[in-house]
């Protein structure tokens, strides 16, 4: 049912309220809604967070988004973790109304005894307001202005005046006179820790950090306690979590050989994701990386230096897996009375095993709950899981409620390429962050089309994590760029989005191909160890990880990079350049890049100089975060940018003390 004052289209809103809007503590959002009545009086409207006690705090004025279009909107920003609820409070504003009448009236020279009236009227209104405003927080000047309405001494001009006065205004704006107050219905939202919107992602494998091959001797694997070594290496790019693909155990059964060959000769190590032999499946650790208490290590050393650890969540096996013979009823069995290995056509995974889940809901929930315990047990709060789209939402849905109930600060990655519709839904359901298409989106149309709807009303329920490759993904940009496209798709992902990541090998611009056409690595470190001499790189100048540390810092420093919901595109004149800014209160951060990683490109960009808080006119000093170097920006600002010279400009409006670092090595 309407209320007095229709209220309608509050948003955000997800599944018609069913599911909480998301957001993180200290993070701002706007909440909007359609407000309306008959006639012509006046409206007002506000929004309540209520607190995950039920306390309501300080409501916050909602203003007319644009002239006559009667959608109201505010920016609130939740304080805590915990689940919240917000409403929209709309009113009749009888003080705006006479306002209005009485400014239309008095100047025109009405009929004396109707301005008489109308000042009559001020007044009463007036005794209503400053009834509800705390005697020390400006009673007495909202009183003292119904006293002059009374004056009839004074002409109606200054009578009127003195009600108006800017410190009348003031009291009235923080205790307005609220008449036929409807509310809508309580929507909910859910305030979740910082780290599941905001961090610099790093995925190594363990196995290859400290390995040894060489020809004519048998490949050495890394272990838990050599990978710990490349941690402080991890730490000083600036990255807070680092991402470990699974650790578990592999199967024998169809392992795959080098380059995903279909036979795997004797000192092949397979891929982790066909995870469970007979040295146990999904809560055990590999033999040859050591023991859980190697793990600990790992997890304690990434601790004590401020990372995080994230771990591979695959909910399938290997044929050999402890969950194969236990329960044979988890499978999916063909004709001839086999169990069917993954497959999506025309990609075969014969090493691999999916789990036939409507056979054994319950049980399947209950099992792949105890194993998630069992690794938050040994330090891990966030899960990257793999292809969640391959199983039924409504599993997901049930573990992570589960998880989430007795632990809110444990984090789920979706890792699914997939339809939007599922991406949308898996998110919905409970999974704080989500891989995205943005490794597919390399030009300046399609980057800003994504951008904009990321961070539109999709932000109150999806977080992006925008990583630049992965071991399954070396996009055909990468691939024909050379360096310089790593440092733009890394200035990008790293100013575009809260959270980002990279793949190790990527500051080395790994960038060759299984073959002509394909996106996976020629010697991918999926089938084979894969180690790196990270020392010759530096020394020999084949790393940018100098850019990389440097991105990570300007995040850190500014607010505006940690936040995805206030992206605003300014227009360049060239195809090849792009230029946005990103804003958290006084913190503004404007970036412009070069998409063509072979040509330098030049462009005048024309400044949006109202949203950056600017004049048209004004000509403002900005610092570039990159070089270090300071310019004048005005509201059209020509840049140069050479690949592999000065890829981009990051550039502040209140220039701040230099951090270090440079844009390439």
């Amino acid at each position: 049912m309407i209320g007095r004052i229709p209220v309608l289209d509050v948003r955000p809103l997800v599944d018609c309220g069913r599911r909480p809007a998301k957001a993180v503590s200290g993070e701002s959002f706007q909440v909007t809604a359609t407000v309306f009545r008959e006639g012509h009086d006046a409206v007002a409207a506000n929004v309540v967070l209520l607190d995950p006690g039920g306390r309501p705090g300080p409501w916050t004025p909602m203003t007319e988004l644009a002239p006559g279009s009667d959608r109201w909107g505010a920016e609130v920003t939740p304080t805590e973790e915990g689940r919240w609820s917000y409403t929209v409070e709309a009113w009749s504003d009888p003080v705006a109304t006479w306002r209005h009448a009485a400014t239309v009236k008095i100047p025109a020279g009405d009929d004396p005894k109707d301005i008489a009236l109308v000042l009559a009227e001020g007044a009463a209104l007036y005794d209503r307001a400053a009834a509800g405003v705390p005697k020390r927080d400006g009673r007495e000047t909202v009183l003292a202005a119904a006293d002059t309405l009374r004056d009839t001494a004074l002409p109606a001009r200054a009578r009127l005046e003195a009600a108006l006065a800017p410190e009348v205004d003031a009291v009235l704006a923080r205790h307005p006179l609220r008449d036929l107050v409807t509310a809508s219905r309580p929507a909910p939202l859910l305030v979740e820790r910082r780290r599941a919107l905001y961090g610099s992602w790093y995925e190594l494998f363990p196995r290859s950090e400290g390995a040894v091959v060489g020809k004519g001797v048998p490949p050495v694997g890394g272990t838990f306690r050599t990978a710990a070594e490349r941690l402080p290496a991890v730490a000083a790019m600036g990255f807070d979590v680092v991402y470990l693909p699974p650790i578990h155990p592999i199967g024998t059964t169809h392992r795959k050989g080098a380059n995903n060959s279909l036979t795997a000769g004797p000192d092949d190590v397979g891929v982790p994701w066909a995870i469970g032999s007979a040295d146990g499946g999904h809560d055990a650790v590999h033999p040859a990386l050591g023991t859980i208490e190697d793990f600990d290590h790992f997890v304690e050393t990434a601790r004590t230096l401020r990372m995080e650890i994230a771990l591979d969540f695959a909910l399938q096996c290997s044929p050999d897996h402890p969950w194969v013979a236990k329960h044979p009823e988890w499978f999916h069995h063909r004709a001839d009375g086999s169990i069917a290995y993954a497959e999506n056509p025309p990609k075969k995974y014969q090493d691999i095993v999916p789990i036939a889940f409507d056979s054994d809901l319950r049980g399947l929930v209950r099992e792949t709950v105890r194993v998630l315990r069992y690794w938050m047990g040994h330090g891990v709060r966030i899960f990257r899981v793999d292809n969640p789209h391959t199983k039924p939402v409504l599993f997901w849905e049930k573990v992570i409620a589960n998880i989430n109930r007795t632990d809110p600060d444990v984090i789920f990655l979706a890792e699914a390429f997939t339809r939007p519709a599922m991406m949308r839904t898996l998110a919905a359901v409970g999974f704080q962050q989500s891989y995205t298409y943005f490794t597919w989106r390399n030009g300046k149309g399609e980057l800003t089309e994504y951008l904009t709807e990321l961070s539109g009303e999709s932000a109150a329920t999806m977080r992006p994590n925008f990583f630049v490759n992965t071991p399954d993904i070396l996009h055909s940009y990468l691939q024909n760029g050379g360096r310089p496209a790593f440092e733009v798709r890394a200035v990008l992902a790293a100013t575009m989005s809260p959270s980002w990541g990279v793949y190790a090998g990527y500051e080395l611009c790994e960038n060759s191909p299984a073959k002509p056409g394909s996106e996976e690595y020629l010697d991918s470190e999926k089938y084979q160890l894969r180690p790196r001499d990270w020392e010759a790189a530096e020394r020999e100048g084949r790393t940018i990880a100098p850019l990389i540390t440097t991105l990570n810092r300007i995040r850190r420093r500014h607010p505006a990079l940690q936040q995805l919901r206030d992206i605003h595109f300014h227009h360049a004149d060239n195809d090849a350049v792009i230029a946005y800014s990103k804003r958290s209160g006084t913190d503004i951060v404007l970036v412009v890049v070069n998409l063509d990683p072979h040509h330098t490109q030049e462009a005048t960009v024309s400044l949006d100089m109202e949203r950056l808080g600017l004049s048209r006119h004004e000509t403002v000093p900005v610092r570039d975060e990159l070089t270090g170097q300071t310019y004048h920006w005005g509201s059209s600002t020509y840049v140069r940018l050479e690949p592999g010279v000065t890829p981009a400009h990051i550039v502040v409006l209140r220039p701040s003390p230099p951090i270090g670092g440079s844009p390439t090595s």
